[in-house]
């Protein structure tokens, strides 16, 4: 199978099931710990089928999750693979005073870098949550040492998006200096941008739907794609009294995510931000 030429971006949020912004309202973070941890298999799942497919990934790794399982980011990082920042708590940056934010990305990177032995230049906010409702997000980004960030996504959703941001790679000038937005990717159906980057709507759609879609980015633009450990995973615990909106969301179709997964890789070329922007 031919591959298209075009380099996109293979991204990783590394957090676990109970940890999605979709269920903080029944499990806080002072009760994650009482919850059975499936981070480092399930990240173990995707490093072995990055590794038969020979791609490497952004990891965007909860400073949480680093701290409680420090061998997990020396494994993602030995393996080749950028080691990038999800922050530390994963609580939703629009609902963030500017200095608790701050010191949120500060400690992630602190302890990313300690923990991988690379400089940690990409961050990704939980749920998409940079934006409109966070204008100083990105020149704290500057100020802390970010080069890159792939944290607006260009639709409108309950807990995220601007639907009037750009769709393609580009730069967002601040007061501290210049950082690199990679927008999870959308398609433009009937004037609405569809998302088509992977993950809940990896699963939800058809398969069919987002290769069609993610082969017709292709023919202008690169792509940026994302995926959870989480979604390999159709074994985990439920979350008890979760809405249903939620159950719908978070665990509909977890059983194909592995085969659809392996198959986007045999039909795309993908890479880490730092070479994706390298290749643009």
């Amino acid at each position: 199978m031919q591959k298209t030429d075009k380099i996109n971006a293979m991204t990783i949020d590394v957090e676990d099931y109970y940890q999605v912004a979709a269920f903080e309202k029944m499990i806080s973070p002072n009760e994650w710990a009482q919850w059975e941890s499936r981070t480092v298999a399930n990240t173990q799942k995707i490093l072995q089928i990055l590794d038969a497919h020979n791609v490497k990934a952004t990891f965007f790794i909860l400073g949480y999750e680093a701290e409680h399982r420090p061998e997990l980011v020396r494994e993602i990082a030995a393996a080749g693979h950028e080691i990038g920042s999800h922050g530390y708590g994963h609580q939703l940056a629009y609902k963030q005073a500017e200095n608790i934010f701050r010191e949120d990305v500060r400690r992630a990177r602190m302890l990313l870098q300690d923990l991988s032995g690379q400089e940690v230049l990409s961050y990704r906010a939980p749920s998409f949550s940079l934006g409109r409702q966070a204008v100083w997000g990105h020149r704290v980004l500057v100020e802390e040492g970010y080069k890159y960030d792939s944290s607006i996504f260009p639709i409108r959703h309950d807990l995220y998006g601007d639907p009037n941001a750009p769709i393609e790679i580009y730069p967002i000038k601040t007061e501290a200096g210049t950082i690199w937005e990679f927008p999870p990717t959308t398609v433009s159906v009937f004037g609405k941008n569809i998302p088509t980057g992977g993950g809940g709507y990896f699963r939800i759609f058809p398969y069919w739907w987002t290769k069609m879609m993610l082969n017709r980015v292709n023919q202008t633009r690169q792509f940026v794609f994302y995926i959870h450990p989480w979604e390999f995973d159709p074994e985990q615990p439920h979350i008890p009294n979760a809405p249903l909106k939620s159950r719908f969301r978070h665990y509909t179709n977890l059983k194909k995510t592995s085969p659809r997964f392996q198959a986007l890789l045999k039909s795309f070329h993908f890479a880490p931000l730092r070479e994706v922007l390298k290749n643009r």
